[in-house]
């Protein structure tokens, strides 16, 4: 049995190492992320993580790991900003505002599929222009759902959030624990 994490993440990687989990190989699946017309956040998430491990190639003992996840504003699904324009105007939406982030995981294991979805409310305080301009900066925007990782310069910018962190950075540790476990992945040394 091998682990094939269906992510180019590396913050996927750096969170699957810190619970002694490492992938036997790294397949990033090319689907379309676009979202369903009328889609809401938490279905849409759920959607991306399932059709991302359903389009790695995988043998049948193998188990395939995804993950997406989505910023939402009420109804609205922010993605990753194209530019540091977009990533401007979502911060500013999310300026002084709680909003969630969910966090979807699939697991497929031949044709079985687990999945989970963890959803993370966060509160973004007041941002002034010279702290937007500073954020901005720093390029830590690029390639993160809703346009900042809180693990890095935007720390400063989330005094609160209810719920789990490490599903904010990318994968919620203990839902994708047990659905490995799930799966048949042999956790801290012993199998299931």
């Amino acid at each position: 049995m091998r682990l094939i994490l269906g992510s180019g993440s590396p913050r996927r990687r750096e969170l699957l190492a810190q619970i002694g989990v490492v992938a036997d190989d790294i397949r990033p699946p090319e689907i379309d992320e676009t979202p369903a017309k009328g889609e809401l956040p938490r279905p849409y998430c759920a959607r991306m993580a399932r059709e991302k491990a359903q389009a790695v190639v995988a043998a049948d003992e193998d188990i395939v790991l995804s993950a997406d996840t989505t910023v939402a504003l009420g109804r609205r699904i922010l993605g990753k900003p194209a530019d540091a324009h977009e990533a401007a105007g979502f911060l500013r939406a999310m300026s002084g505002r709680r909003h969630r982030v969910v966090t979807a995981v699939a697991i497929r294991r031949g044709t079985r599929l687990w999945q989970r979805e963890v959803v993370t409310a966060v509160k973004m305080k007041r941002i002034s222009d010279p702290e937007l301009t500073a954020y901005l900066a720093t390029g830590d925007w690029h390639g993160k759902a809703g346009g900042y990782g809180i693990q890095g310069p935007a720390a400063v910018l989330i005094p609160w959030i209810q719920g789990s962190f490490t599903a904010v950075v990318g994968l919620p540790l203990c839902e994708t624990a047990g659905l490995l476990q799930a799966a048949g992945y042999p956790l801290h040394g012993a199998a299931s």
